[in-house]
């Protein structure tokens, strides 16, 4: 549904907000709790997981961890933003850090002046893209891109916390609402996504290897994951469906470059997208520069 300016702005009171696409289809979840809960469902399955166990290498039917090999008909690799400490997949997906805030508690009023009263997510389309959300003990939870992208694919905990891009987060709400007035920040973190050398998201199987692999989802894998899970299923029983013959299954995106190169690309990348946002905000047309960007990195 698309909805104009003076539509969006009786339904949701943002400022500077020029239009908008409305789906009901919109919902949020706690990751957390919904692995855990996926977790309770397979062991109560008779499934058991295993933990605290690293795997340093994959190889046909089998996989190296600290503590032996462990050999299957199937291996599936859903290692996300952690593929490349795996020897052999250093450069199959680069880990992007996406961050957030969580504002402190707001009072009923400033849900029912701005219309948020009903616990919707959102987001909007500039490049360097936000999200957001109202959560159920009334604060806004909002994160974004913006992160630099770390040699070597490196990860840390310590990349979760950014003042410079959460900092800009807490600016953009005020921006967008000030009815919020001075709002302060109770809570910052963060996380690494995946993205592959052409941002697609793939899931396949190799039949001779016993290799299947599913991931890459640049963000997007709460839902895409359960969608993946189950095209898993259908490609390891042998089972041709709807499913199988989607265009993503047994993609193959190609390699990262080797560094330094990654490193300058993603960077610059990030740097070009955000002065595009920058400029746009500015003088309200699109700026070329972000299409070249989106060209060269294959987004």
């Amino acid at each position: 549904m698309l909805l104009s300016a003076t539509e969006i702005r009786e339904r949701l009171c943002i400022a500077g907000c020029l239009g908008a696409v409305y789906t009901p289809h919109g919902a949020a979840v706690d990751p957390a709790r919904l692995a855990r809960g996926l977790a309770d469902a397979v062991e109560g399955l008779g499934v058991p997981i295993y933990e605290r166990t690293p795997v340093t290498g994959i190889a046909s039917h089998a996989l190296e961890t600290a503590y032996g090999t462990v050999k299957a008909e199937v291996v599936v690799r859903a290692t996300e933003a952690l593929t490349p400490l795996i020897t052999g997949y250093e450069r199959h997906v680069v880990p992007i850090y996406s961050l957030m805030i969580g504002t402190e508690p707001l009072p009923d009023s400033f849900w029912d002046e701005v219309g948020w009263s009903d616990h919707e997510v959102f987001g909007d389309f500039r490049h360097l893209i936000f999200y957001a959300m109202h959560t159920d003990d009334g604060r806004i939870a909002i994160g974004g891109r913006g992160a630099p992208y770390h040699f070597n694919s490196r990860l840390s905990e310590a990349y979760e916390r950014v003042p410079a891009v959460q900092d800009h987060l807490l600016d953009l709400v005020r921006t967008l609402f000030p009815q919020a007035g001075e709002v302060e920040v109770t809570h910052r973190w963060g996380g690494a996504i995946a993205a592959s050398r052409d941002w697609y998201s793939s899931v396949g199987l190799d039949g001779e290897t016993g290799i299947a692999w599913a991931g890459a989802y640049v963000g997007d894998g709460v839902a895409t994951t359960n969608l993946a899970g189950r095209t898993l299923r259908d490609l390891i029983r042998g089972e041709d469906t709807g499913l199988t013959r989607l265009p993503w299954v047994n993609h193959r995106s190609k390699l990262w470059e080797p560094e330094p190169f990654r490193w300058l690309g993603v960077n610059a990348a990030l740097k070009a997208m955000s002065s595009a946002d920058a400029a746009e905000a500015r003088n309200g047309r699109p700026a070329k520069r972000a299409g070249l960007t989106k060209k060269l990195i294959g987004g």
